[in-house]
């Protein structure tokens, strides 16, 4: 089945090109099928590459799933146009009496700062909290993640003695949670973060599951046991090139960044990188679609305040 995504948005010349089935609002008013709604509250300063990402891996599911970019209006985007953000993106006061099927959260440069020292904090908070009532399941991604964790939980996040990142083998601990279903028991997962949180933290949070783990990257991979909420600590959702860009960008500043670990062939950043988890990707954010937005979510999105999972639980529709 297709994503239906706003026309004329950028990434859709990109993802055509892959081959993958995207459906204009044109065409898709045509269609007897209620799409999935979901939110895309990207924070990322890339916000198209953020966006094509995204997309690419959600337009790769068997749902048709109708996409609504949203963006903070107390911070103003540097690395976008103003005509792109106005022609494609939303505010919180602009889809404040609407109802979201699932919610996506990507994550920010800003980790290495105290959560409430973000500009646009106050502003995350309101929408975390108006996500209670008028979004049925949330994925958060990264420092999307961590914020979400400290904000509901109480979870606080801690610096790293150096920067973590490269693609890292990861443990399946939960083989029969429903959003791990397909995954091998060890899979990889890209990392480009200061920060993290702790395992036992986690563990003192009873609403909370660790569903996969790494060695060297520690917790990756936590849910709410109502399965309403989602968190990735890495980029599953990154391009094969993202960590090679992020790597360069470093070097042509004078600095002496670490070579991901794991990444380039022969450690060798001349040679270009393997894509080694892309259906890891394509397994987790197909499950969340599945298991947790599309099996629970009510037709009529206005009786979504109304349906709600017992704690503890894994439930599907039968």
């Amino acid at each position: 089945m297709p994503i239906k995504i706003p026309d004329k948005l950028p990434a859709q010349a990109i993802l055509e090109a892959e081959n993958i089935f995207i459906m204009s609002e044109k065409r898709a008013v045509t269609q007897d099928i209620r799409p999935l709604r979901i939110l895309l509250l990207n924070l990322m300063p890339t916000k198209v590459e953020t966006e094509t990402q995204l997309l690419r891996i959600l337009g790769n599911t068997p749902l048709q799933v109708e996409i609504q970019l949203l963006q903070t209006a107390t911070h103003v985007a540097k690395n976008i146009s103003a005509a792109h953000l106005t022609s494609f993106y939303y505010t919180l006061d602009q889809v404040r009496d609407q109802k979201f099927d699932g919610m996506i959260v990507t994550g920010a440069p800003v980790e290495l700062m105290d959560f409430e020292k973000v500009d646009y904090w106050d502003e995350l908070c309101e929408i975390f909290e108006w996500s209670r009532t008028n979004v049925y399941s949330s994925l958060f991604i990264c420092w999307g993640a961590q914020a979400a964790l400290y904000y509901f939980y109480g979870i606080q996040k801690h610096l790293l003695p150096e920067k973590l990142v490269g693609v890292f083998p990861h443990h399946t601990a939960n083989v029969y949670h429903p959003l791990m279903r397909g995954l091998d028991d060890v899979f990889l997962m890209p990392h480009s973060r200061h920060t993290t949180v702790l395992r036992e933290d986690i563990d003192k949070a009873e609403s909370l599951v660790i569903l996969a783990n790494s060695h060297l990257a520690g917790v990756s991979v936590i849910a709410s046991k109502s399965g309403r909420r989602f968190f990735l600590s890495g980029h599953p959702e990154y391009d094969r090139m993202t960590l090679a860009n992020e790597y360069f960008r470093d070097v042509n500043k004078g600095l002496d960044p670490k070579i991901p670990y794991h990444y380039f062939p022969e450690n060798n950043p001349a040679l270009s990188p393997e894509l080694s988890w892309r259906s890891t990707a394509t397994i987790l954010f197909s499950n969340w679609l599945n298991y947790y937005v599309y099996q629970q979510t009510p037709y009529d999105l206005h009786d979504l305040e109304q349906r709600t999972l017992q704690e503890g639980r894994f439930p599907l529709r039968k």
